[in-house]
């Protein structure tokens, strides 16, 4: 349980890098009215993927009994922050011309709600937490 803790706590960081990366990205895009290409789809995959594995390790830990009750705040916020995520993402996708709007809405209420829920734990955003118990 303790590593799943503590790779659930590291991988994090990498969700948000990966999140701060494609929101430049998606925003530079935008205001440059470039065309979107592959990068976009192959981006936003990345950064969903990250993002669900997250999602899955923080599913087995409650499955195992890693559960207090403030953890409700944060499942419901990184509940939407997946749905958000996905739900713009496809849509772009589906798109006779995909663009940069969608993955760079998708990707920011993402990122404000992980935030939300990292705080609803009571946890700092950029500090690392040891699994105490």
């Amino acid at each position: 349980m303790n590593f799943l803790f503590q790779f659930h706590s590291g991988l994090r960081f990498l969700v948000l890098l990966v999140g701060l990366v494609a929101l430049v990205y998606f925003a530079v895009g935008q205001v440059t009215k470039r065309t979107a290409g592959k990068d976009v789809r192959v981006l936003g995959a990345i950064y969903s993927g990250l993002l669900d594995l997250q999602f899955l390790i923080g599913i087995v830990m409650v499955a195992l009994g890693r559960y207090y009750p403030q953890l409700i705040g944060h499942i419901v916020t990184m509940v939407l922050a997946v749905a958000v995520t996905h739900v713009l993402l496809v849509r772009n996708r589906k798109k006779p011309q995909p663009g940069f709007l969608l993955p760079l809405v998708a990707v920011a209420v993402s990122l404000l709600l992980i935030v939300g829920g990292i705080m609803a734990i009571g946890r700092g955003v950029l500090t690392q937490t040891a699994f105490v118990g």
